[in-house]
């Protein structure tokens, strides 16, 4: 950044093969916040190179978990020590409140402690045969170089639960941040360079290149020297990289986001009331609705439906918008123009599609926001599952309102769509809200509550929204292939053949 070169490949900082440059563009008010190198395909190429010759030659891999978890508590040590400014990079490159942004440094730093601590505690699993004179062992061991590509709405946070547990493994890496939101992961790779300095992690284990998945991803999914790749992004990215990786076989883990219900039954009651909508809420509007897990689809039975809609729409309106850094601001601009179009051309559809828009769906009147990428809260109500606008991931500040009136229509609502990342139940009705929620075809469902998560649980979804898990053992276990390995300790004829 400012001129410093912003690739980081094989334990070098350089500039990108051709001199290539991009303008990283703060939302909040379409000013150019820094000029960043734009990788090539050479570049990406280098990188796994790299990454290939420090996991063969090198004695990384070899390396104990002792030494992987100490590494990564000094990596949550910095990531603790540089907390503003990295929180303040998140801020201008997403467009969040600074709230949220240091939010998510603490998060991070959670995901780099938990697996610092996951790590020392594995041990070989030793399978009995029923031969004393065998032991038999399955270990796991690095899966190899992995190619690591994230997205744009949360760069810092979905970056670090591919690393943490990639280097807690002992794999080789190379990352990608999105070419819009690149900031924070460039500043993030300093951090880790420090730390493997201190550490003597050989270069090649860390390894940087931004820019577009147009120019870059055929070079990064198709190279048969990476062994596993982990994508979190839109399912059609997702479909090219899962086809791209097929031809070597390469190892595939995707996210690909998700529109989830979020159901309310009218016995939430007058004590659960204030809490419901208040989730609803911040289920859908969090970070201007740019959250893969967002609760975007409000499914509510219909004897409490109008007043509870009357109610979020009140709440809605009343939603400060402004810029990330400014401390008043509850939501900021969505993270581009060219996203807020997109945003804009559902509200249309929305509309034509005979949606009954309750509030917003329009750009914020106040001139202080015109030069940012900024958008109303919007509410549709009176929508079906015929509706594209119900069907697809809009990614962006709009709630539609389905209504139920029975337990099983609720639950066939809910999983009445191709993705099935998250759900949200409202009930308090314990009996009821563990049949609904064990009902669910989603990989996380949050009963009386909305959005949260911890490192040490599992994260990822059913159906369209992906394959693979991120987060607690089993986002360990992705960087991990498993080795059986057979041991006679008094090897003898086997005597199958006499001659």
């Amino acid at each position: 950044m400012d001129g410093e070169p912003d690739l980081f490949v094989a334990g070098t900082w350089r500039h990108a093969a051709d001199g290539g440059t991009r303008d990283v563009v703060n939302p909040a008010d379409g000013s150019t916040a820094e000029v960043v190198d734009e990788a090539t395909p050479a570049d990406a190429r280098d990188a796994i190179a790299a990454a290939r010759n420090a996991f063969d030659e090198g004695p990384w891999r070899a390396t104990t978990a002792g030494h992987r978890a100490a590494l990564l508590d000094r990596i949550a040590d910095l990531l603790q020590r540089d907390r503003e400014r990295l929180a303040d990079l998140e801020t201008v490159d997403t467009g969040k409140t600074l709230a949220e942004s240091r939010i998510d440094v603490d998060d991070v730093t959670s995901v780099f402690r938990y697996y610092a601590k996951l790590v020392g505690t594995l041990a070989d699993r030793v399978v009995d045969v029923g031969d004393p004179d065998v032991i038999s062992r399955v270990v796991r061991e690095p899966i190899g170089v992995c190619v690591l590509i994230a997205p744009w709405n949360y760069p810092l946070l979905q970056m670090s639960w591919k690393v943490a547990p990639a280097l807690g493994a002992g794999c080789t890496l190379v990352m990608k941040p999105s070419e819009v939101t690149p900031l924070t992961t460039i500043a993030f790779t300093g951090l880790l360079e420090e730390a493997m300095r201190e550490f003597e992690v050989p270069a090649g284990v860390v390894n940087l290149v931004q820019g577009s998945g147009a120019v870059l991803g055929e070079a990064l999914t198709t190279d048969g020297r990476v062994d596993f790749i982990s994508f979190t992004g839109g399912l059609a990215t997702g479909r090219t990289i899962s086809r791209a990786a097929a031809e070597n076989v390469t190892k595939v883990a995707v996210e690909l986001g998700g529109k989830n219900p979020h159901i309310v039954f009218a016995d939430v009651g007058e004590d659960g009331w204030e809490a419901a909508v208040d989730h609803v809420l911040t289920g859908v509007f969090l970070h201007s609705g740019q959250v893969c897990s967002a609760g975007t689809r409000l499914i509510v039975e219909e004897s409490i439906a109008d007043d509870f809609v009357a109610a979020l729409a009140a709440r809605a309106e009343r939603i400060r918008i402004g810029d990330g850094r400014d401390p008043a601001s509850e939501t900021g601009p969505l993270v581009s123009e060219e996203h807020r179009a997109k945003v804009e051309a559902y509200v249309a559809l929305g509309i034509s599609e005979g949606a009954v828009l309750v509030t917003g769906g329009a750009r914020p009147s106040d001139p202080a926001l015109a030069k940012g990428s900024f958008y109303l809260p919007t509410i549709f109500d009176r929508c079906d599952r015929s509706m594209r606008i119900v069907a697809e991931e809009t990614f962006g500040p709009i709630l539609t309102v389905e209504r139920f009136t029975d337990e099983a229509e609720a639950i066939a609502l809910g999983n009445d769509t191709e993705y099935g990342l998250a759900a949200g139940v409202r009930t308090s009705d314990a009996a009821r809200g563990e049949r609904v929620v064990r009902a669910l075809r989603h990989g996380t469902v949050w009963l009386n509550d909305f959005g949260y998560y911890t490192a040490a649980a599992e994260w990822g979804g059913f159906g369209k929204s992906g394959n693979g898990r991120e987060l607690g053992p089993t986002g360990l276990a992705e960087y991990q292939e498993i080795k059986h390995i057979w041991h006679n300790t008094a090897p003898k004829p086997a005597g199958w053949f006499t001659g």
